[in-house]
């Protein structure tokens, strides 16, 4: 919820487009039909406009999508979403740890970064000016 907020307030003032929360589906493939809800996602203005029409489920994969592993998620879980989300080409994609209070980020042609609570969470030119230290995700 902290990063949902912090990234839709960012999104908003600076008109980059728009935030969707957890269960909102994004068709990543068809025949078989792969659908997923990140916890978060985000569309920059730029994506929206491409899409004429979505009826149903949105076309393709967000800008950003945000995963936050559950408890009772294992680690196959997160590991097929993570393939799913890259196979279908997000380009910024967070996963978010909260039992090792932790961030592995995944941006398209710039491999696997990890962070952690004295990192800080850039949106680079996905979510231009966007910042939150990865410490306030985890604020007890």
């Amino acid at each position: 919820m902290r990063l949902g907020w912090r990234l839709a307030k960012h999104v908003e003032e600076n008109g980059l487009g728009t935030v969707f929360a957890a269960e909102t589906g994004f068709l990543l493939a068809s025949k078989p039909d792969t659908v997923r809800a990140p916890d978060v996602a985000f569309i920059s203005k730029e994506t929206g406009r491409s899409i004429e029409t979505a009826e149903g489920y949105w076309p393709g994969p967000p800008d950003l999508a945000v995963e936050v592993v559950s408890p009772g998620d294992s680690y196959a879980d997160v590991a097929e979403k993570v393939q799913d989300w890259l196979r279908a080409g997000v380009k910024l994609l967070l996963v978010v740890n909260p039992r090792k209070r932790s961030v592995t980020v995944y941006k398209d042609n710039e491999g696997v970064r990890f962070l952690g609570v004295g990192d800080t969470l850039e949106g680079r030119e996905v979510v231009p000016g966007w910042r939150m230290p990865v410490a306030d995700l985890f604020a007890d």
